[in-house]
Parts: C-alpha cells; sequence; structure tokens
C-alpha cells in the first residue's frame, strides 16, 4: 500500500490533510450521485410508465439494467483502465454520470432511455469499485475505517435522501427534471473532484489474473460471500416493506415514508458505528451485524405485528443493514491492502448483483408463500453468514 502526494510542495501536513478528508467527502457525494442515479425510478415508475405508454413492469427494467450492466462493470473496469490516473477516471465516470441522465431527462422513448439506463449501470459499477479503495490511499492507516465508512455513508444517505427528494420533486414537476437535477448535482461533483483529489496513479494496474486470484485469499473470498448472503438476504425481505409495514404491521399507507425514513436514518448510524467498532475487531463486528440483522428479521415476523414494535424493529433492522458495506469492505481491504482495486471490484460486483437477485428470490417466495414468508428467508441467509465468518480463520482482526 502506498500513499500519495499532493502536487503542491507548499501544503503543509495539516493542510493536506484537510484537503484529503474534503476529497473523501467529495467521492462520497458522487458515491450518493450514482446510487441515486440507480434507484431513482423506484419512485418514478408510474409516472415515467404513463408518459411513455409502457407497463410499469416494463418499466421496471430501468432499475434491473443499471444494477445488472454495474455487476458486470465493476470487476472489468479496473482491468480496462491499466494505469490510468484514477482521478481522470472517477471524473471521467461521473461526466458519464452527468449526460445519462440528462440523455434519460430528454428521452423521446423507452429505447432511448434504456440505452441511458445502461449508461448510469457503467457509472455505477466503475464509480463505486474505484471509489471504495480510495480511502486506502487518501488518509493514514489508522482513518482506514472511518473514510471508509464516509464513503458508504454516500450510499446509505442516497436511500434515505436522494431517491425521496427525487421522487418528490418528480412528483411535484415532472419526472425529467428530477433526472436533470440528479445530473446538474454530477456536474458539482466534477468540479468538487477536480479539486480536492490529488493525481491517484495505478499502484499495479489490475489484470484478469489479479481478479481471480483474490479467490485464493480466504478473507476476500469468505467477505465477497458475505457480501451475497447479507445484502442479498436483506433486499429479498426489504423489497416487500411495503406489505409488511402495512399488512402485518397495522402501520397506515401515509405512514409508510416516514417509518422508511427512520429506517434509513437508522442505517447512516449503523454506518458510522460499524467504522468506528471495525477499527477495534472487524471480525466480531460483522459476526455481530450477521447475527443482529437475522435476528431482527425473525423478530419482525414473530412480534413485529403492531405498530409500536414494528416501528422499533424496523429502526433495528436499519441500523443492522446500514453496517454491512462498511464492515465487510474494512475486512477485505485488510486482508488485501496490495491489491485493493481488483478485491473491492468484486466486492462491488458480487453487491449489485446481490441486490437483483436478493429482490428476484423474495418475490419468488411471496408469491409462493406469503409477504412476510421472505423475512424468513432473509433471515436465514444472514445466519449463514455469520457461520462463514466464523468457520474462516481471521489473518486480521
Amino acid at each position: 500500500m502506498t500513499s500519495i502526494t499532493t502536487a503542491d510542495p507548499l501544503d503543509t501536513e495539516e493542510q493536506v490533510s484537510v484537503k484529503r478528508w474534503l476529497g473523501v467527502a467529495a467521492v462520497a457525494v458522487g458515491t450518493f450521485s450514482v446510487v441515486t442515479s440507480e434507484q431513482l425510478p423506484v419512485g418514478l415508475l408510474t409516472s415515467v410508465s404513463s408518459a411513455l405508454n409502457i407497463s410499469e413492469g416494463t418499466a421496471g427494467l430501468m432499475i434491473t439494467v443499471p444494477g445488472l450492466v454495474a455487476s458486470a462493470t465493476a470487476p472489468i473496469l479496473p482491468v480496462a483502465i491499466g494505469r490510468l490516473d484514477r482521478r481522470h477516471v472517477l471524473l471521467g465516470l461521473i461526466t458519464l454520470m452527468v449526460g445519462a441522465n440528462l440523455l434519460s431527462a430528454l428521452a423521446p422513448n423507452f429505447a432511448l432511455l434504456l440505452v441511458s439506463r445502461l449508461l448510469i449501470g457503467i457509472a455505477i459499477g466503475g464509480f463505486w469499485s474505484l471509489a471504495a479503495g480510495i480511502a486506502v490511499r487518501m488518509v493514514p492507516d489508522k482513518f482506514v475505517p472511518k473514510a471508509t465508512a464516509i464513503g458508504f455513508g454516500g450510499a446509505t444517505a442516497a436511500n434515505v435522501l436522494g431517491i425521496p427528494a427525487g421522487t418528490l420533486i418528480g412528483g411535484l414537476t415532472d419526472w425529467r427534471i428530477a433526472f436533470g437535477l440528479l445530473g446538474g448535482l454530477g456536474l458539482v461533483v466534477v468540479v468538487g473532484l477536480l479539486w480536492l483529489l490529488p493525481a491517484l496513479p495505478a499502484d499495479t494496474p489490475v489484470h484478469l489474473r489479479t481478479l481471480t486470484d483474490q479467490f485464493r485469499n480466504p478473507i476476500v473470498r469468505t467477505g465477497v460471500l458475505v457480501t451475497f448472503l447479507l445484502v442479498s438476504g436483506h433486499f429479498a425481505a426489504f423489497t416487500f416493506a411495503g406489505p409488511i409495514v402495512e399488512s402485518h404491521m397495522g402501520i397506515d399507507k401515509s405512514l409508510l415514508g416516514p417509518v422508511l425514513l427512520a429506517f434509513g436514518i437508522a442505517g447512516i448510524i449503523g454506518n458510522f458505528t460499524t467504522g468506528v467498532a471495525t477499527g477495534h475487531d472487524v471480525r466480531a463486528t460483522i459476526i455481530t451485524i450477521s447475527v443482529a440483522l437475522a435476528s431482527v428479521l425473525i423478530l419482525v415476523a414473530l412480534i413485529g405485528g403492531s405498530p409500536v414494535t414494528g416501528v422499533i424493529l424496523m429502526i433495528v433492522w436499519g441500523l443492522s443493514f446500514g453496517g454491512i458495506p462498511v464492515g465487510v469492505q474494512t475486512w477485505i481491504l485488510r486482508a488485501a491492502p496490495h491489491t485493493a482495486e481488483a478485491a473491492t471490484a468484486l466486492n462491488t460486483a458480487v453487491f449489485n448483483l446481490a441486490i437483483a437477485l436478493g429482490a428476484l428470490f423474495g418475490g419468488v417466495v411471496a408469491d409462493a408463500v406469503t409477504s412476510t414468508a421472505v423475512l424468513w428467508f432473509g433471515a436465514a441467509l444472514s445466519a449463514l453468514a455469520s457461520v462463514a465468518v466464523l468457520t474462516t480463520r481471521p489473518a486480521h482482526s
């Protein structure tokens, strides 16, 4: 693992430190932008389907396409860019996101809209896979967990603030304006990255063999598996949060938004709490998160049938899930500090794939049994994640 130096030799150590932290924050805002871009259509499906004369099911491809493209892009892009300066690549990917959102806003038909969503998928997979390893190079080793938490905090904040805000804007004005404003935010990120990021040359180019070699590292191998189990388990259940909150918990439909907002705020708290906890014992932290997520899903199924208990459990659910990205990512970064890009690219690919497959399998379970059955399914996957960590010999703690 190497550190970077700024281009200005007159910067004091304190000034460099502040600028690097601001750079990490800029990357977090970039992550916020790309994740919001990926999931914004969730709240705009009805508007888009009506405007373009397509079914809501067909409109759902706006979410499926970028997710699948991102899962493929994440491991491929680090190989394709070779020794290119990572600063330039991040700027290029955010610029691509800006253009894709503007294309979404102006698309005259659904075919062109899907093309724009494909471009969003490339931006998401590439930016996230590279941004996840930026913390390793931007701050001293002892601050890596905190910086990683800030980076992933952008993704968590997108679910709490970005999607509801975009949905509100689209509802009050037009869905095209929501996409256009998101493109405008991307331009702000471009300016921030230009000003705050130093040169980030590749330490070692990532090759296809570098990616496959990651599976020889037991921590990386298990980390990727744990990401898949926890994320797919969560989304198998959370995809049906609406029916669970309304039908199972007995909470009025008008309160669904506030309940999910409370869930998201708890997720942000869980994200940063985990960032602190991983500085002490990352392996124990991941086990705790896995057990907590499995337990809360079971408790929602068993005793979450009242509004008060249901809301409390939703908050605990948010706390548990919020710590997953930073917890697993920190574990992987410590196990593969010299191949951070390759290891995190694999984890990012699996994360996006798990979102898509978790929702798909959850739908199958919900249709075959009931919507609350997905809670047990998600709990089972989360419990398997804790077993996977427990049975892996720790190289770093």
